[in-house]
Formats: C-alpha cells, structure tokens, sequence
C-alpha cells in the first residue's frame, strides 16, 4: 500500500483523535486551526486512505474481570503459508487472544492473551492453544505489570 501524504494538519489531526477518538468533529477543528467541514473532509480522506482504521473505546481488563495478561511464544511443526494461514485463522476465533503476531526466528508468534486467573489461562492452555493443529510447543510468560501502553503509532506533529 502506498504511504499517503501527510501534510502538518493531517498530522495534527491524528495526533488528537488518537489521544481522544470521542471528540467531536467541532472540538477537532479547533484544535487544528481549521473550521468543522474542511477538518471534516479531511478525517474522511484519512479514514479512506486506511491512515485512520477505527474508533475504539479503551477498557479495563481488570474492572471486567481479566487479571491476567499472558504473552505465549508458540512454535508450529510446519511454516508452509497454508498452515501459517490456517494457525492465523483458528487464533482470530478465540476471543481472549487479544493480539497475534507472526515473528521470525524461533518462535513463529507471539500471543497476547487475557484471562480472569491462572486457572482460566491453564484451561486456554491445555484444552485450546496445546491441542490445536500443528502446534509443537508454547511458552508462557506472565505479565506482572505494564510499564508503558500506547495505542497506535507515533505520530511527528511537525
């Protein structure tokens, strides 16, 4: 995909609606020295380019019950794509997967993975990740505190 070009508004506006999705249109163009409907058009065009891909709420694992965070290193017996492909699309099925990432070098992904507990992470574990197609071996490391979490990329206002 081509990169598109960005001009110092543009920048301006993806710095604000990534540190606050939920203003609106109207607070957004002040912001950026704009008024609403030519700020408008432009969230639009970045929104068709791909540049803005969606608007999210930021929730609290924890006030909804999930504790713990677990990264797992997952190892496949085969890195032909088509069961790279079927790997991917059996992970996009179990909805406390929260992230997935194909690497390279000895580990083929990393898994980021919510649970309420350990023995909810276990179950995951032995009944699901373990058991599934392909899979030869998964390491599990528990999260004990997150230092730094930034949503997005960053985003040079100049």
């Amino acid at each position: 995909m081509p990169r598109p070009k960005l001009d110092a508004t543009d920048r301006l506006i993806l710095a604000a609606l990534q540190a606050d999705g939920r203003m609106t249109n109207v607070e957004l163009a002040a912001r950026v020295g704009l008024s609403a409907p030519p700020c408008l058009r432009r969230v639009r065009a970045l929104e068709k380019a791909g540049v803005i891909r969606g608007y999210h709420a930021e929730l609290s694992p924890a006030a909804l019950g999930f504790n713990i965070t677990v990264f797992a290193q997952v190892g496949l017996s085969s890195q032909a794509d088509s069961d790279l492909r079927a790997f991917m699309d059996l992970v996009a099925t179990w909805p406390q997967v929260r992230e997935c990432h194909m690497m390279a070098g000895e580990t083929d992904f990393v898994l980021k993975v919510v649970a309420e507990d350990w023995e909810a992470y276990e179950a995951f574990l032995t009944r699901q990740l373990t058991t599934a197609p392909n899979v030869s071996h998964v390491k599990s490391a528990l999260s004990i505190r997150t230092a730094k979490q930034l949503p997005g990329v960053p985003v040079d206002e100049a």
